[in-house]
């Protein structure tokens, strides 16, 4: 970390979730116990193949809820029943990684998803079989860092947090002790 400083999250993680982890799971070394590798979000900007404003939009939108540039995603092959050309521009993804990924894990499930209307929580079956978990969010609006006059078009993004957990059962726990609102619906 420069200049000594660590995210709020990250020392949470060290602190509070790796002795409970370790116990929990029975794991004899500190690297053993997972924690989250990157951040991956995912906006799907389908219709900027007809305005390219509507990808500048979702960059900016991105950009401001992440605090790092998006990259383009373009199509990989040609779907007529889409009217979509290998080529054109189709989204926008940001990968984050170490320090700015712990900060926006941090306002997600702290800021973000309790802004969510008839929030219940979180669905545990959203996870992969490999640790990793999938969280489709409706609206980029919950995102304190946006106002309705700073968005063009009210848009739905796919956020990936992947782990180092080797099943989905270690992942669970290491988000729930993390903090994340998972929903209590009997399964897992």
């Amino acid at each position: 970390m420069r200049g000594g400083y660590k995210p709020r999250l990250r020392e949470k993680w060290e602190n509070e979730v790796v002795p409970i982890l370790m116990k929990q799971f029975g794991y004899k070394n500190v690297m053993q116990v997972p924690k989250p590798i990157k951040v991956v979000v995912n906006v799907g900007v389908g219709d900027a193949k007809d305005d390219a404003k509507h990808l500048d939009y979702a960059m900016k939108e991105l950009a401001m809820i992440t605090g790092q540039k998006p990259a383009v995603r373009r199509a990989k092959r040609s779907i007529a029943g889409f009217k979509l050309r290998r080529g054109q521009t189709v989204g926008c993804v940001v990968t984050l990684r170490r320090a700015r990924m712990w900060e926006f894990l941090d306002r997600l499930i702290n800021a973000a998803l309790p802004r969510i209307r008839d929030f219940k929580g979180l669905p545990t079956d959203a996870f992969d079989g490999h640790g990793n978990y999938n969280l489709g969010i409706e609206e980029q609006l919950i995102f304190p860092e946006l106002s309705y006059d700073d968005i063009g078009k009210v848009r739905g993004m796919n956020v990936t947090i992947v782990t180092s957990a080797e099943t989905d059962e270690e992942a669970l726990a290491l988000l729930k002790a993390l903090g994340m609102p998972f929903r209590n619906d009997g399964k897992r």
